[in-house]
């Protein structure tokens, strides 16, 4: 690789896959070798090189990433992610295009892969390491940190078969995480387990970024991209959307997949919900505790009156966390005429756990509760930097006394202090 900087480089990519069947048997192969020959064919290169039957899963993604960065790809269902870290793994080669890789290469796409059923967690490290590319004395160097984090250690001897899939995946992202790449691939992996476990596999994605590795990280878990990748690429449909900072592609992939739903007026829209620090530019992670002004923007077609601004919001499960509305806060009815807008602001302290929340917007009659239009998940933001904070609420608590228990005699004359006070 020319730049030294760079520790990895994709280059005008493409890949093809068939679709159809595989045919195992001679009754249906033959039938079906006889409607392929009868079968007229398309013209050469008709659809860029494609043939009726074939369809690109990637098309012309082209990207680079710095030696020591982590970098998010975020997508929908079937964007081409998973075959993207295939292709740079050299599970698959693409197509067309190049794609090259400065130094060793560790891939965790699939964290159980190279486990055998019949041995023991004890004998499918040394398996599923020299699978991954470690040495026996690699392994062996590493073999007690692997069993530590895994947390699997009573369990060591026995059959992974008797394995949950959680331990599967927890001895899986032990094992590789171990491995010290200077590329690291990583999908979806740091869902695996329970919290404190994922807690963890955070951790020691930092320590690998720390120690100056690569990673690609591919995830629904859009918090986790936010907190771990400062650039990040956007998928849809096997083409490159966006690549830039990891909250503004998520903001963008966001938008894109927003829902919404008119209520019985037409004539009268929701036209922003925007986010933001009360100084500063649009932004998606927020501390807990810090200030959040949610802008949401209106415009009508015709006259309306008697307008409420109300603004939700929800946690992922779409759980209501709060919600306000103008009208409450003391705006008063509000009334557009014809072609005029508005905008309304609110702002507030985010005293919320960790955690992904929604923001919807409605428009309302305030007095009759007739809808005008509503907005759901119009925006997301990230709450970090509580990750010991349970549920939804941060309360900021503190520990002001904690005694060790009393005697019985303390405790009896406690009660008869308390009832001579009485």
């Amino acid at each position: 690789m020319s730049d030294p900087e760079v520790a990895l480089r994709v280059d005008g990519v493409y890949k093809k896959f068939r679709k159809g069947e595989l045919y195992d048997s001679l009754r249906d192969l033959v039938p079906a070798l006889a409607r392929r020959l009868l079968r007229r064919r398309p013209p050469a290169g008709g659809n860029g090189g494609l043939t009726q039957r074939e369809f690109w899963a990637v098309q012309d993604v082209t990207f680079s990433v710095a030696r020591g960065e982590a970098f998010g790809i975020v997508g929908a269902n079937g964007a081409g992610k998973s075959t993207i870290l295939k292709l740079l793994s050299r599970i698959m080669r693409p197509t067309r295009g190049t794609i090259e890789v400065a130094g060793r290469l560790s891939a965790l796409i699939e964290v159980s892969a190279g486990f055998h059923p019949d041995l023991t967690g004890r004998e499918n490290i040394f398996l599923n390491g020299a699978i991954l590319g470690m040495t026996r004395a690699e392994i062996k160097r590493r073999f007690d940190a692997i069993v530590a984090f895994s947390g699997l250690e009573e369990f060591l001897d026995t059959p992974v078969k008797r394995y949950s899939s959680g331990m599967f995946a927890r001895l899986g992202f032990s094992v590789a995480a171990h491995m010290e790449p200077e590329v690291l691939i990583v999908d979806e992996v740091l869902s695996v387990g329970d919290y404190l476990f994922q807690q963890k596999c955070f951790a020691r994605m930092n320590e690998v970024l720390t120690g100056g590795a690569t990673v690609v990280f591919v995830s629904h878990n859009l918090r986790a991209i936010a907190a771990l990748c400062a650039r990040s690429l956007l998928l849809e449909r096997g083409r490159v959307m966006e690549i830039g900072p990891s909250h503004q592609v998520i903001s963008t992939y966001l938008s894109r997949g927003q829902t919404r739903r008119a209520g019985a007026e037409q004539d009268i829209a929701i036209t922003e919900v925007s986010l933001r620090a009360p100084t500063g530019p649009r932004r998606l992670e927020f501390e807990s505790g810090d200030v959040l002004d949610i802008t949401i923007g209106a415009s009508a077609q015709t006259a309306h009156e008697d307008i409420s601004v109300v603004m939700q919001i929800v946690d992922e499960n779409q759980y209501s966390v709060f919600d306000t509305c103008s009208q409450r806060l003391g705006a008063g009815p509000l009334a557009l005429a014809a072609g005029e807008s508005l905008e309304c602001t609110f702002r507030l302290r985010l005293h919320l756990a960790q955690g992904t929340y929604r923001v919807n917007a409605y428009l309302h009659r305030y007095v009759t509760d007739q809808p005008y239009e509503r907005w759901m998940s119009a925006a997301t933001f990230f709450v970090v930097g509580t990750p010991t904070v349970r549920g939804v609420a941060h309360l900021a608590p503190t520990l002001v006394q904690c005694d060790t228990s009393k005697s019985a005699d303390t405790v009896l004359e406690d009660q008869r202090a308390y009832a001579a006070e009485g």
